[in-house]
């Protein structure tokens, strides 16, 4: 009980200094007695409700419930509000200390509205926005590609974290639009569970009725490896009953292994690694020497490694060329802008490579932002991807 009551000490405290600021914020700006300082109060306590009944509610059924969701939804918009909030008053602060001028109730008032932005935005990310999958086609061309794999389709998904959804006729709206595709390949790039194995049951008959012509892959990734059995003497059948469900789904499951890849006369390598990351807590189980020890190096090779860190600081540099690598692990944060001609997140501040297709040293590496949604229930402005590679083969120069 002391334990807890300490772990809570700080974030009880800073949500404390917050709340301090933004109330004296709007005290001192008039706007305490208005409409609007009411709406910021009952959207305050609603947030607070809303964080502890979702910790009631979230462990009591197999799988999320709508209804918890939205409220750890409404919870977490409900601190990114003020958080925005303070830092517009912390902008604002350095501005007036330069120019000497007050914070006038209509100054205050337009920044208290720009915080209410982003809040409806993640309650309507919460709602809607994380069953709205998205396809991304894109094209990838090789010199040395071998010529019976020109217009080979690749379709990749990754980062499923099957413990956050709440609908399995949301999920299935993902899985239609995979089947749409008529792939050649299927790829999953790792995290299908959060923590536990058996989050992933209630939809393992969804990802069962993929199908494609030339198999269903897949690897780990850093969440896979958090499950443990209460009884640790079966840790090893708790992985081997997690391995089994891809399995049931189809999946070829590939553990620092390689798999060749025929059509005709023609072969590719298709690489899989555990999971390699180079935050400090995130296993590092990815061996590439292992997983390359069955092909040669002239092989054309695609590589399968969750976190995109795992390219710049051991693909790039190892001695088998890897053509493309595919990828998941950001998620673009479930929240940024996703437009042709401008793309940002906060998550770009964290991993150099966050989102998209990327070229270094004839490599390429493509990441995707994710299928599922991890910590904050929705996504806003990044939508669960489906992402169809089109290999060509390029025309020598």
């Amino acid at each position: 009980m002391i334990r807890l009551l300490i772990s809570l000490l700080i974030p009880i405290s800073l949500l404390a200094i917050i709340e301090y600021f933004v109330i004296d914020l709007l005290r001192d700006s008039g706007l305490w007695s208005t409409v609007w300082g009411y709406a910021y109060v009952v959207i305050a306590i609603l947030g607070y409700v809303c964080g502890l009944l979702a910790l009631y509610l979230k462990g009591r059924s197999s799988m999320r419930s709508p209804l918890t969701n939205v409220m750890i939804g409404v919870c977490f918009a409900s601190f990114v509000q003020k958080l925005i909030l303070i830092l517009l008053i912390l902008g604002y602060a350095i501005v007036r200390s330069v120019g000497g001028s007050a914070l006038s109730y209509n100054t205050s008032l337009v920044l208290l509205l720009i915080s209410f932005v982003p809040l409806v935005a993640m309650i309507y990310g919460a709602i809607w926005g994380k069953y709205r999958f998205q396809l991304e086609e894109l094209d990838v061309a090789f010199e040395d590609l071998p010529d019976a794999f020109d217009g080979f389709k690749i379709l990749h998904i990754t980062d499923i974290h099957s413990g956050t959804w709440d609908s399995v006729k949301g999920v299935e709206k993902g899985i239609k639009l995979i089947e749409e595709q008529d792939a050649d390949m299927i790829v999953f790039t790792g995290d299908l569970v959060n923590i536990d194995k058996d989050e992933i049951d209630p939809f393992i008959h969804l990802f069962e009725r993929l199908d494609a012509p030339f198999g269903k892959y897949a690897i780990l990734g850093n969440h896979d490896y958090y499950g443990q059995p209460r009884d640790r003497s079966l840790r090893e059948t708790y992985y081997d009953d997690l391995y089994n469900k891809f399995v049931k789904m189809g999946f070829d499951l590939i553990l620092n292994d390689s798999r060749e890849i025929r059509k005709g006369n023609d072969v590719f390598q298709l690489v899989g690694v555990e999971n390699w990351g180079s935050g400090r807590f995130f296993p590092k189980r990815g061996d590439l020497d292992v997983a390359t020890k069955k092909i040669r190096k002239e092989d054309f090779t695609i590589l399968l490694s969750h976190d995109p860190s795992h390219w710049d600081m051991k693909a790039l540099q190892h001695p088998q060329h890897f053509h493309l690598t595919l990828s998941g692990h950001t998620h673009g944060m479930q929240f940024g802008i996703n437009l042709p001609f401008f793309k940002w997140s906060p998550v770009q501040y964290r991993y150099k490579r966050w989102m998209g297709l990327y070229k270094e040293a004839g490599q390429y590496l493509y990441v995707n932002r994710g299928f599922g949604i991890l910590g904050f229930p929705g996504r806003v402005g990044m939508s669960p991807e489906v992402a169809l590679i089109h290999l060509r083969k390029a025309k020598s120069s």
